[in-house]
């Protein structure tokens, strides 16, 4: 006799059968969800290496281009006075972003109008029926 196919199995059969097939399916998720992952990083971590390679070429452009302009304003200046109106615009430069780091850190300490454990607690309220919450 023939092996009964999904038709003739009986309703009991086919909910015993649930559970495996719920489990396979998972499994198949959280593999795909790994090959997913693996993929994203290798392209995540490609990029970030090439970004960290830009940078550092970056840097002797930000050299080579102080010093085009020291050589420039050479023409017209003494070269002394040519190194120290860069440095000085450079010094000017650093001071405004510290200045500007200084106040996103006095932002950044600052607490939020609303503490996220302030919410859960409330939400932990709302859940028992106690305290004040929308009804």
């Amino acid at each position: 006799m023939a092996a009964p196919t999904d038709k003739d199995r009986s309703l009991f059969t086919l909910i015993g059968d649930v559970p495996a097939q719920v489990q396979a399916l998972v499994q198949a998720e959280i593999e795909h969800f790994k090959a997913e992952l693996a993929y994203k990083a290798k392209h995540f971590g490609t990029g970030a290496g090439l970004v960290i390679a830009a940078a550092f070429v970056a840097i002797f452009l930000l050299g080579t281009l102080i010093a085009t302009g020291i050589l420039a304003l050479s023409l017209v200046l003494p070269g002394w006075a040519a190194a120290l109106i860069v440095s000085g615009i450079l010094l000017l430069f650093i001071v405004i972003l510290v200045a500007i780091a200084l106040a996103m850190f006095r932002r950044g300490a600052e607490p939020p109008g609303d503490d996220a454990s302030d919410s859960v607690k409330k939400d932990i309220d709302a859940i028992k029926g106690v305290g004040d919450y929308e009804r």
